[in-house]
């Protein structure tokens, strides 16, 4: 019995190695597989459930601004002969419960000017009505249609209280703004509109600027080389449109004393500031001829606004230079919202996209 037990042992012995070899790796195959696709099936319906915004702010890495392209992707520019403006009749009013934010201003300016100190100037300017685009029948190149409103500088300053409490206790920010679409707003909220220029040298170097602390509006931060607001007086003979590539050109010459024959000049994109409702035309200026050290030089002998900026910043122009500069730690917090989208663009134009791309995720795992 006892060699009777032994044998039997033995051939159950064999029999579960023989079928653990024939089955255990199948059905741990099996299981393996069937986990795969219960995860993925898990992953895929969570994707499906995913929603986001369609409009996204502009962000490098660890740099968020409230900056949205609206219009242009910096690869190709935007021909002047592509872009239609139209004034429309009628000054901007602004609600009843927020008139009297603008006689607070008034009042203001009075008094400084009472005081012998420099009082609040009423510039007149334009309000964005409406920003659409099309795109022509044959190439589907866009055409952008931009309709304006009269205002003043005033008007703008009130605006800018987006926050500020009504008798209600609503903010006009919640109760004209919609979070969930960004391109519709009153036009007594979009006061501003203004041209950003990223000008570099012809010895391939950027110009950055601080805004002065003594400006009214984004005092010390860092912004595009060029920023010049519209203005109804200068900017429009009678009652004609406004040209944005004039406004560039007006800029160039009273913020660096350049003239227009002496750079290239290209719209790049149409960029709305979600937070403070500020729309801007980007633009690329390539100066011919004139360096970094002869900018300083024609800047030493006179600038027209030279009180608007405090600093000037050279930095080369490639994007690994640029994305490190915008990126750096003195620089990440204090940009003004629309320059590191304008400058980003800059480089895509010249670099291409995939090239400024590569240099971004590069330095952002290295960060």
């Amino acid at each position: 019995m006892d060699g009777i037990d032994v044998a039997n042992g033995a051939v159950g012995a064999v029999l579960g190695m023989l079928c653990a070899v024939l089955f255990q790796q199948p059905l741990q195959d099996g299981w393996f597989k069937l986990r795969t696709r219960s995860a993925r099936a898990l992953r895929s319906r969570r994707r499906r459930e995913e929603s986001s915004p369609a409009w996204r702010t502009f962000s490098m890495g660890p740099l968020h601004t409230s900056a949205l392209i609206v219009e242009g992707d910096g690869e190709s520019s935007i021909p002047a002969e592509a872009v239609y403006i139209h004034v429309l009749d009628g000054e901007i009013e602004l609600p009843s419960d927020m008139a009297g934010w603008r006689t607070e201003v008034e009042a203001e300016s009075t008094r400084l000017r009472a005081e012998n100190r420099t009082p609040v100037w009423n510039g007149p300017r334009y309000a964005v009505e409406s920003f659409g685009i099309s795109r022509t029948a044959l190439d589907e190149q866009p055409e952008v249609h931009l309709r304006l409103r009269p205002t003043d500088y005033y008007t703008f300053l009130a605006a800018q209280q987006l926050d500020r409490r009504l008798a209600d206790g609503t903010s006009p920010r919640s109760r004209y703004l919609d979070p969930d679409d960004p391109l519709q707003a009153p036009a007594f909220l979009q006061c501003s509109f203004g041209v950003n220029i990223a000008v570099v040298t012809a010895d391939d170097m950027l110009v950055v600027s601080r805004r002065s602390d003594r400006v009214r509006m984004a005092p010390g931060v860092w912004n595009s080389s060029v920023n010049e607001g519209l203005s109804r007086h200068i900017d429009s003979s009678g009652r004609s449109a406004p040209d944005l590539y004039a406004v560039g050109r007006r800029g160039m010459r009273e913020e660096l004393s350049i003239e227009p024959h002496e750079y290239s000049l290209e719209l790049l994109a149409f960029v709305l500031d979600t937070d403070k409702r500020h729309w801007s035309a980007h633009f690329y200026a390539r100066l011919k001829d004139m360096s970094r050290d002869g900018l300083q030089t024609r800047m030493s002998r006179g600038v027209a606004d030279r009180w608007e900026h405090q600093t000037i910043d050279y930095v080369p122009f490639r994007p690994a230079a640029v994305v490190t500069y915008m990126l750096r730690a003195d620089r990440i917090h204090r940009w003004a919202p629309l320059a590191p989208s304008l400058f980003h663009l800059a480089l895509v134009h010249v670099y291409s996209r995939t090239s400024v791309e590569r240099a971004v995720a590069q330095i952002v795992r290295r960060a």
